[in-house]
């Protein structure tokens, strides 16, 4: 299916996830849920098509990281004296999504640490993936992953683990 296809079957979904992600945003910020879902569609592109619902899932929550991502280093450049481009903005984790925040909310830090991740676990860095900035719950990612929802929670104990760790580092 192409994600022009498979939008509207999970438009309203990935817009409440979206919304949940941005709700902790400073007053003011320049990317709204349905910016967001919106920015994730085209960075999909219209051409490529997805197997099953799930494989779209995955892939919008990359597609939102990579965003999400792309506007922190803008407002981290721009702290910096870098281009004034438009800001990005604090992205929270919800209580029972805690991982070690890291210091000063970094999200690039964040990122850093899921790439390292991906290279020693991309199981789990998927997973992190899919709840972190797909907001699904745990039996969600179970479901997406192909996988029981006690792999899932074993996984994601030992994900929130290795991700303290990663981030106590810096």
């Amino acid at each position: 299916m192409t994600p022009d296809e498979l939008l509207p079957q999970v438009y309203d979904e990935l817009r409440k996830l979206a919304a949940a992600k941005l709700a902790g945003e400073r007053p003011g910020h320049t990317l709204d849920a349905t910016g967001l879902v919106h920015e994730a569609f085209l960075k999909l592109g219209g051409e490529r098509s997805f197997a099953t619902r799930g494989d779209y899932l995955q892939a919008a929550a990359q597609a939102m990281r990579r965003i999400l991502v792309d506007h922190a280093r803008a407002r981290n450049a721009a702290k910096r004296g870098g281009a004034k481009r438009g800001s990005g903005g604090r992205v929270e984790l919800e209580a029972d999504h805690r991982v070690s925040q890291p210091p000063n909310d970094d999200i690039e830090a964040l990122d850093e640490a899921l790439t390292k991740l991906a290279t020693e676990h991309p199981q789990l860095a998927q997973l992190v993936q899919l709840r972190r900035f797909g907001g699904l719950t745990l039996d969600q990612c179970a479901e997406v992953l192909s996988i029981s929802a006690r792999t899932a929670d074993t996984w994601w104990a030992y994900a929130r683990s290795w991700l303290s760790v990663e981030l106590g580092k810096r």
